[in-house]
């Protein structure tokens, strides 16, 4: 759907448990303060879905047709800019571009935090059988979105910091 328009995204990233929904919520809320219209779309229930497609076993196709059919009725209504969460969100630049179609100018931005703060987050959080699960992956994903992400992506250190600090630093 490449309508010529041009839209921003801006994408959020980072392991379980580093506060990215929590920014992405705070992102919007600020927006809805100044009346600037946006989206905000949560990428992590794009792919669930079990058992996985046969023919797409990380999900990627599933996301990208989910993703492409929320954001094409979005842009039907006239929304331009989409807040875009998801752990691995910043490597994923070209998945969720291609999904928007049209002229896409991206801002990409890693939230990290040591183990501790991250930990205890999900300990709040994930308080049934998917708590150990979640602590492993997130620390696996660390260090994957550490030695991955490209540089022009932002990194930014939530441990310690509100969300409204995180969302808008001063």
């Amino acid at each position: 759907m490449d309508s010529g328009v041009g839209y921003s995204l801006l994408l959020i990233g980072g392991r379980s448990g580093v506060g990215k929904t929590a920014v992405g919520w705070e992102v919007s809320a600020q927006l809805q303060a100044a009346s600037v219209a946006h989206c905000f779309i949560e990428g992590d229930f794009l792919d669930q879905a079990h058992p996985a497609p046969v023919d797409d076993p990380n999900r990627t196709e599933l996301t990208r047709r989910n993703l492409a059919a929320l954001w094409r009725n979005y842009a039907e209504l006239g929304y331009q800019r989409l807040i875009y969460t998801n752990t691995v969100s910043v490597l994923e630049r070209d998945l969720v571009v291609g999904a928007m179609g049209g002229d896409v100018t991206t801002t990409a931005v890693l939230l990290t935090a040591d183990d501790e703060t991250a930990n205890q987050r999900l300990s709040a959080r994930e308080i049934a059988s998917q708590y150990e699960a979640h602590v492993a992956r997130g620390t696996a994903a660390a260090k994957y979105l550490q030695a991955t992400a490209p540089p022009w992506v932002l990194r930014v250190q939530t441990g310690g910091k509100s969300v409204v600090e995180v969302g808008f630093p001063s």
